[in-house]
């Protein structure tokens, strides 16, 4: 493998890393403010108003709006889809634990990655199902059982005393 590509893989697991910290931080600004959507409307507030600094800092351009007429409607769904899951996270993770949240959201993006992969979705190129694929997918599906198997109904683990 080369140098470029484990830099990119491990910044990827650092970029993964933080998303239960972010999980866990906003369930708590949720309890807090009393209601999940108003955790995520904070969140979302707090996120916009740290990039815009780093955006004047790096002398973003601004962008010609006018490119956004032509483009797919789908597009949009990236900010839809941020209002799911810090929404998701904030009830889902103090029920499912930080582990446990991960795992399944893990597992739901690995298995849309699969579809988009197969047809191509959202401007990405085309990479056909193949055997290992869906072996890989079927070993995170098997990962997250076996992590919620206690709270599946399954036996608690022995203790070590």
């Amino acid at each position: 493998m080369q140098t470029n590509t484990l830099f990119l893989i491990l910044a990827a697991i650092v970029t993964g890393a933080v998303v239960p910290f972010q999980a866990g931080a906003n369930a708590a600004l949720g309890r807090t403010l009393g209601h999940p959507l108003w955790g995520t409307a904070v969140s979302l507030c707090v996120s916009f108003a740290c990039i815009l600094p780093v955006m004047v800092l790096a002398k973003v351009e601004i962008p010609t709006l006018s490119n956004l007429a032509q483009a797919p409607r789908w597009i949009w769904i990236g900010g839809i889809i941020g209002v799911i899951y810090i929404t998701g996270a904030l009830m889902l993770v103090p029920k499912l634990g930080a582990a446990g949240f991960i795992m399944a959201v893990i597992a739901g993006q690995m298995l849309a990655s699969i579809i988009i992969d197969q047809w191509g979705l959202v401007g990405l190129p085309q990479k056909p199902i193949s055997l290992s694929r869906i072996a890989g997918l079927g070993l995170i599906f098997l990962g997250l059982v076996v992590m919620q198997l206690q709270a599946l109904g399954g036996k608690p683990p022995a203790s070590g005393g």
